[in-house]
């Protein structure tokens, strides 16, 4: 590796790099041509490194301004005294140069050929020309070249390749090489537009947010918090590239700097004309049709954040002013520009407009750009904004997981409320902050029901019945929330609102009882009428519910699409719906059993969610993420994640008790106590008696745990749940009570076609120790081979039914079950503790595993129960 970072996308000129110094196919070598600081002098050292490599004699030349004033300056320090006389000069240098080169032959690298002296760019054309020397030239594009230099390529004496900036993936892989570790997608994305993919400004960038404490590395992810803190030598790069600025030209760059992109017509009241072709000219502004208007901006982000670094704050102020009567005087065209007139306003020294304030805020939170919003807010309120503003901060602060602020703010609302419709709205936003942002579901329940006695006006009504829905559906009484949604959902032209509420509600509750193939029409109907910013956040929590139903079904790549869809609906909204969207993907990844994916997504989400959770985002990261560690059986951070958990239970999340039971199951089966991860899938399967499709979750984790017993109870649910689950888990359990082998293979063929890739590795594992008991190798080899494939897609699980088929042994389940807990370091004490048995009996298993295996010591049996399968994440 040269340099500090890894050479990161740039597979393509690297391979050139590598024909050019073996000569394949008549190349003499490369003209490396790219904008200042894409990566080309990384690439020149890196070709002078394997020239080195490969025996051949290397010259470094850099062209500079300073030598650029001598004949052969650059060549001044690789050369030997070279005579004066003009028409000998050049071929002393040339072989001066190649002097002492073996067979090998010589590498001359010319950096920053645009920049030589008109004799050295000619020493560089019949080196070029000639074929003695391999050479290498970097130039920057945009910039003049010396004839000479330009000939090499237009000559075709060299390929020329252009060395482009990197793109957004490889970004990222760049990043996560360098930083150590995973970064997390949002951070990606914002270095990469303000690096624009150039190599060398996305490290100075990365250093500057290091040092500034805004790039850290939280629970193993790395993450970027804040505004850009540009550091000095970065700035000083970026003002190098943009070169000297007239004072004229300086304004129109700080103007938009300040004020992002400007129509032509306003920015011309600003400056004049002259100044605004020069700046064009010199490539700091580009100008496009945007809309049939004239546009102009800066060429490139980093350009406005160096000239705000470098603005103090009594001119930023004038610069916002200027903005702010420009656009006030040619009308804003919208409802952004009127957005982005506030945001200046509020920082200048500008007048308020109250009217514009309330407007814009209530853009920004459409736009969910909630810290702006709460701003916006609070100002206007400052100026007269009445109830709407004061909405507008409670909300917002209610969806930052501001709970407590919130709280404060919705008491005062209340008292502002003069209808029944501000009553009822009010109402409905602070029981939901209650319920969701401060976890007291109960309190919610209450100012929900005094605000539906209070309240006689049946419009107003509906907001309240809606929330209703969405409450008894998490709170796991579906009969309730379905009776609640239908008040609103059967009304002739219910509130928008009011109609998206109803249809999380009702989704909720037909997805835990089995009604998944009625979900997909009422979803829908939610997301159409999820249009106001009071659902803009909301949205993604139906999107979960659907998910949620899909799952429980096993219509999987149903779910993962529709995480995908969620993903791109949160590609430009940062803060929380990009965390909720990585949370569904993780959801959706762990349910395709892609574990390593599925903790990565969860684990981003996680991270964000620790600062900003508007209500149990946290509690639901940490479960499927507890879940994934143990399915991957890495049963200590299963264990630890649990704990975190328990920590963080939202009780008003009842319907997903099922899982949170069956994580405890995951992690004592990931620890080895499989009796145990047995018995509490079967109290998960009691606890969703009532919620039929979250019992067919609970008894199917049971027959992949090797439970004998529930063949009965699930073929009755499959006659009454929807989707593939039910069936296929019938099948499984019937399958698993015969010690069928051939069932058991069936069953996971079919479960690998539904997209269930985990419980299909079970079922073959399964079905290697069925065809093992029944003596036909062949056919053991087989399906454990295949469970192993399985095993591999899924990432590395590590399930007790994979373990099992990866090392089989000649002892029973409770032999292994024990051996596995002794393995871990419990004593003979704590195993029959934990398992429910004597001392007596756990020695008398031990005993026996011993004479069996020829055991001797304890402290063997960790290398018995090891295995060459996946490995734990």
């Amino acid at each position: 590796m040269v340099g500090g970072w890894p050479l990161i996308g740039r597979s393509e000129e690297l391979q050139v790099i590598d024909a050019v110094l073996g000569r394949e196919n008549g190349l003499r070598g490369v003209v490396l041509a790219g904008a200042a600081g894409v990566g080309k002098t990384r690439l020149a050292r890196e070709a002078l490194e394997g020239a080195r490599r490969r025996g051949m004699t290397g010259r470094w030349v850099t062209g500079s301004v300073s030598a650029r004033t001598l004949p052969l300056g650059a060549f001044a320090a690789v050369l030997p005294w070279v005579g004066s006389d003009p028409m000998r000069a050049l071929g002393q240098a040339a072989d001066a140069l190649l002097a002492g080169a073996g067979q090998a032959g010589a590498l001359v690298v010319v950096d920053d050929g645009h920049l030589l002296d008109e004799v050295s760019a000619t020493l560089v054309h019949q080196l070029a020309a000639g074929t003695a020397a391999t050479v290498v030239v970097t130039v920057r594009t945009g910039e003049p070249v010396p004839d000479a230099v330009t000939a090499v390529w237009k000559d075709a004496h060299l390929d020329r390749l252009e060395v482009v900036p990197l793109s957004q993936p490889q970004t990222a892989e760049l990043l996560e090489a360098a930083l150590g570790g995973p970064v997390d997608t949002a951070a990606v994305a914002r270095m990469w537009r303000l690096s624009r993919g150039n190599p060398l400004y996305l490290r100075e960038l990365v250093a500057g947010e290091r040092a500034a404490g805004q790039l850290a590395q939280r629970d193993g992810l790395w993450r970027w918090a804040g505004e850009p803190a540009l550091s000095a030598k970065l700035v000083e790069l970026v003002e190098a590239r943009m070169g000297r600025l007239p004072e004229p030209v300086r304004d129109v760059v700080d103007l938009l700097a300040f004020a992002g992109d400007l129509e032509v017509d306003v920015l011309g009241r600003l400056v004049d004309a002259a100044a605004l072709e020069g700046a064009e000219t010199s490539a700091l502004i580009t100008v496009d049709t945007d809309r049939g208007q004239l546009s102009a901006s800066l060429t490139h982000p980093l350009y406005g954040e160096a000239r705000r670094a470098r603005t103090g704050a009594f001119r930023a102020r004038q610069l916002r002013r200027r903005i702010v009567g420009a656009l006030l005087e040619t009308g804003p065209r919208g409802a952004d520009d009127e957005l982005r007139c506030a945001a200046l306003m509020v920082d200048s020294d500008f007048a308020v407009e109250p009217g514009l304030l309330m407007r814009a805020a209530n853009r920004a939170a459409q736009l969910l750009d909630l810290p702006l919003a709460i701003r916006l807010g609070r100002v206007a309120f400052a100026h007269g904004g009445g109830f709407a503003a004061k909405a507008i901060v409670a909300q917002g602060l209610s969806m930052q997981g501001r709970g407590a602020e919130a709280e404060v703010e919705l008491r005062l609302l209340s008292g502002l409320a003069d209808t029944d419709a501000l009553r009822a709205w009010a109402a409905a936003v602070r029981a939901g902050n209650l319920f969701f942002t401060l976890n007291h579901p109960t309190h919610a329940e209450q100012v929900l029901g005094e605000a539906m006695t209070a309240i006689s006006d049946q419009p107003a009504r509906e907001i309240l019945w809606a929330l209703h829905a969405v409450f008894e559906g998490l709170l796991a009484r579906p009969g309730e929330a379905a009776r609640a949604a239908g008040v609103v959902l059967d009304a002739p032209r219910p509130q928008p609102n009011a109609e998206f509420l109803a249809s999380w509600g009702l989704v909720a509750a037909l997805g835990v009882t089995g009604r998944a193939d009625n979900v997909g029409p009422v979803a829908a109907r939610g997301f159409r009428a999820g249009v106001s910013f009071d659902t803009a956040v909301l949205w993604f929590n139906l999107a979960e519910a659907e998910l949620m139903a899909l799952r429980l079904a096993g219509y999987l790549p149903q779910a993962e699409a529709l995480a995908a869809r969620c993903r791109q609906q949160a590609a430009d909204i940062p803060g929380v719906p990009q965390l909720m969207a990585a949370a569904l993907t993780g959801h959706a990844e762990l349910a395709r059993g892609r574990l390593r994916d599925a903790v990565r997504w969860m684990r981003e989400a996680l991270t964000g969610f620790t600062a900003i959770d508007p209500g149990g985002r946290v509690f639901d990261g940490l479960l499927w993420l507890t879940q994934a560690w143990a399915m991957a059986g890495n049963a200590d951070a299963a264990a630890q994640t649990l704990e975190r958990l328990a920590a963080n239970h939202h009780t008003g999340f009842r319907y997903r008790e099922t899982d949170v039971i069956l994580a405890r199951a995951w992690v004592a089966a990931a620890q080895g106590a499989l009796s145990q991860a047995i018995a509490l899938t079967r109290e998960a399967a009691a606890a969703a008696a009532h919620l039929p499709a979250c019992e067919v979750l609970a008894l199917q984790t049971a027959v992949r745990f090797g439970d004998r017993t529930t063949a009965g109870r699930l073929a009755v649910l499959a006659a009454e749940v929807d989707g593939p689950r039910a069936q296929l888990a019938a099948a499984h359990a019937a399958a698993l009570a015969a010690d069928d082998g051939h069932a058991l293979r069936a069953v996971s063929t079919r479960l690998e076609q539904t997209g269930d890739w985990m419980a299909a590795a079970d079922a073959a594992a399964q079905a290697a120790a069925a065809h093992a008991r029944a003596k036909k190798a062949d056919l053991a080899r087989m399906d454990g081979g295949r469970a192993h494939l399985l095993a591999h897609r899924c990432q590395g699980a590590r399930t007790p039914a994979i373990l099992s088929a990866a090392r089989p042994l000649p002892i029973t389940t409770r032999e292994r079950e024990i051996i596995t807990l002794a393995s871990r370091g419990l004593t003979n004490r704590d195993i029959a503790r934990r398992l429910g048995l004597s001392v007596r009996t756990v020695e008398g298993h031990l005993y026996r595993v011993g004479a069996k295996l020829g055991i001797t010591r304890r402290a063997d049996l960790a290398d018995l129960l090891s295995d060459d399968g996946p490995q734990p994440l």
